[in-house]
């Protein structure tokens, strides 16, 4: 859980209270999604995270993953 507010919060820098309009998060889903970054609003942002939350949350988790084994190697 802590892995995933990390996430979201550097990915959001400088647009916390609109995250949808962060250009890493808004590339983040074109990518993922085939939408295109331009037409994305809030409301498909929002969609995109409800309808994807199970795939988003193992991610989350598998990078959560990764820094713990990075900090081990340390």
């Amino acid at each position: 859980m802590f892995a995933a507010v990390r996430f979201l919060w550097n990915a959001t820098r400088g647009y916390r209270f609109a995250p949808w309009r962060s250009p890493y998060l808004r590339w983040r889903v074109e990518t993922y999604s085939g939408r295109r970054a331009e037409s994305l609003t809030a409301k498909s942002v929002l969609g995109f995270l409800w309808t994807s939350r199970g795939e988003l949350l193992r991610f989350l988790a598998w990078t959560g993953e990764l820094e713990r084994e990075a900090r081990k190697r340390v």
